[in-house]
């Protein structure tokens, strides 16, 4: 079981504990839910936009969508998704499109969507396409801090 470098020194010098589970392979985080016999409402995924003044990640259940137009409208940014190659040089120690939802171990801004807020347990990418992260509810709201949050995703 692998979990990237920079979220595992995060989340140890934070003091929040945690357990890897292993999954089959999957490239999309319905899939990895459904392969970790976890629900996709507490499979927390993060959506990296971008715009002129940089990038910024949407932390959303992995059964929504961001909703683009709330986003722009609340922040009065115009916001859109980051490509790959930038997603590569944001996150170079995990497999790209396996991006785990806690900017602030890779400094980048976070925007929390609050349908995560009742969640016991939330898992998310460990930085590859086989293993989430597990932690608490509580632990996963500590790791949010004071980050701007808000209803901003739908249900696919």
């Amino acid at each position: 079981m692998a979990i990237a470098i920079t979220l595992k020194d995060y989340l140890e010098t934070e003091g929040v504990r945690y357990d890897l589970i292993e999954h089959p392979y999957s490239v999309t985080s319905l899939r990895t839910a459904e392969g970790a016999h976890v629900s996709g409402e507490e499979l927390a995924k993060g959506v990296v936009l971008h715009d002129g003044d940089g990038y910024i990640m949407a932390v959303i259940p992995a059964t929504h969508h961001v909703q683009l137009g709330k986003l722009r409208k609340k922040y009065q940014r115009y916001l859109s998704l980051a490509d790959e190659k930038d997603l590569h040089e944001l996150f170079a120690d995990c497999s790209v499109g396996a991006v785990p939802p806690i900017g602030k171990a890779y400094n980048i801004e976070v925007i929390f969507d609050d349908h995560l807020n009742e969640c016991q347990d939330i898992y998310f990418e460990a930085g590859d396409h086989t293993d989430l992260v597990h932690v608490t509810g509580k632990d996963f709201r500590a790791l949010m801090g004071n980050v701007s949050h808000g209803e901003f995703s739908r249900h696919m």
